[in-house]
């Protein structure tokens, strides 16, 4: 049920997520808006992402406790996900009204934020440790099927029906899905609503922070650890790397191999999906096995080989198949190293304060993709492609070698050394 409950949550995250970032820039494009607007729209509606740090520490030091530290944002923002789509279906030509479209697109975003962190979160309560690689992986897979189902259903439905009664479809299919969370407790013997029986969990009012002093000198400790340090490093390293691939890849396909924009986008977006799907499926398997760290050290080796491979076999760059084969290959790898830095990052987080401290690692990681995407436009001025994939393969191999000095189990042991000074204090103030 655990696990059924977050592969809901995340597949009705990539609903909105598969309209507002892609079914309505290729319906723009479709219908004759230039560059220049649609990537102001594109640009301008991801700004609520890199500014989740803002939000986390509001909803780590407020919420309803007899509902859960989690459940009552993670309902907040799916009804304002709803809310807003509706709203979004109701934008007047929407085509020749670019900046309200745009605007209610960023209240869209805003709500899923909020949904975003509340999810996380609750996985990292309340998920034993050697369970969240399969929580990742199932939950990221999930998301990755919703994206795309929003994307091809939301453009077929736009071109057949409109683009109002296509966007408030999906708005109304998100009530559907608010249904789990709505019926389902955080933890037992809490309120399913605020007028029914029900009471705050012990647990739940033990971990709660009641002030932000409190809060952000937790935040400050756990930042002071070695590992912490190092777990940052190496994941904007493996970001970074993972959109410098996804940036280039339009680029060396398109420009230098010379395929329409129509074929790229049906390649990726396929093999992205059976990416996502070979991700959901094995995963957790790969990481209960061998653990995170080891996951991610294989997975990166053999991204490393196929990148180097690519570099030297230039030869075939023009045979379709090798490519279509290469960019599915690497794309299994890139779901694969997302569900690993994901269930790393979440392993290593503070419960009392995971919210503040995984959205960190988010805002991080998202610092890291603006990053690896500069770092390619750097090099395409002065290399060609062949070296370009070698230094990706250098950069792969360098996180890789990293990720030998991360010591897992001693940051658990510090993090929980921190928790027993935490109640220590707690109990002497009573």
């Amino acid at each position: 049920m655990r696990y059924a409950t977050f592969i809901v949550l995340y597949f009705s995250q990539g609903i909105p997520e598969g309209i507002t970032m892609f079914a309505i820039p290729a319906w723009m494009a479709m219908n004759g808006k230039s560059a220049g607007e649609i990537a102001g729209y594109s640009a301008v509606i991801m700004i609520p992402f890199s500014l989740k740090i803002l939000l986390a520490p509001f909803m780590e030091r407020f919420t309803f406790l007899p509902m859960g530290r989690r459940r009552p944002w993670m309902l907040f923002g799916q009804f304002g996900i709803m809310c807003s789509l509706l709203a979004l279906s109701f934008v007047p030509d929407p085509l020749n009204n670019v900046a309200l479209l745009t605007t209610v697109a960023v209240s869209v975003h805003i709500f899923i934020m909020f949904q975003d962190i509340a999810t996380d979160s609750l996985v990292i309560d309340i998920v034993p440790i050697e369970q969240q690689g399969k929580a990742n992986s199932l939950m990221w897979g999930s998301k990755i099927v919703g994206t795309s189902l929003s994307l091809g259903l939301g453009s077929w439905l736009i071109n057949s029906y409109g683009f109002s009664f296509a966007v408030s479809l999906l708005a109304m299919s998100i009530l559907l899905f608010m249904l789990v969370p709505l019926l389902l407790r955080e933890r037992k013997g809490e309120k399913l609503l605020p007028w029914s029986a029900g009471a705050t969990s012990p647990d739940a009012a033990l971990m709660a922070i009641d002030s932000w002093g409190k809060l952000f000198k937790s935040f400050k400790q756990v930042l002071s650890l070695r590992n912490m340090w190092l777990l940052v490093i190496i994941t904007f390293i493996i970001m970074a790397a993972i959109h410098y691939m996804r940036t280039l890849l339009p680029i060396f396909t398109i420009k230098s191999l010379g395929w329409d924009n129509i074929f790229y986008s049906k390649t990726y977006s396929t093999t992205y999906l059976i990416g996502g799907l070979v991700g959901m499926v094995t995963g957790g398997i790969i990481i209960y096995r061998f653990g995170i760290v080891r996951m991610l050290q294989s997975i990166l080796l053999v991204t490393a080989i196929l990148v180097g491979i690519m570099a030297f076999s230039n030869a075939f760059w023009q045979n379709k198949s090798f490519v279509i084969t290469f960019i599915a290959c690497i794309n299994i790898c890139i779901v694969l190293l997302n569900i690993g830095v994901l269930a790393l990052a979440m392993q290593m987080c503070w419960k009392r304060i995971s919210a503040l401290q995984f959205t960190f690692c988010m805002t991080v990681f998202n610092g890291a993709l603006a990053a690896g995407a500069a770092f390619l436009g750097l090099l395409r001025n002065h290399f060609g492609w062949q070296t370009i994939f070698v230094v990706f393969s250098s950069v792969v191999i360098l996180a890789m070698l990293l990720l030998k000095f991360i010591q897992v189990k001693n940051h658990l042991e510090q993090v929980e050394d921190l928790e027993q000074k935490y109640l220590k204090n707690q109990a002497g103030r009573l």
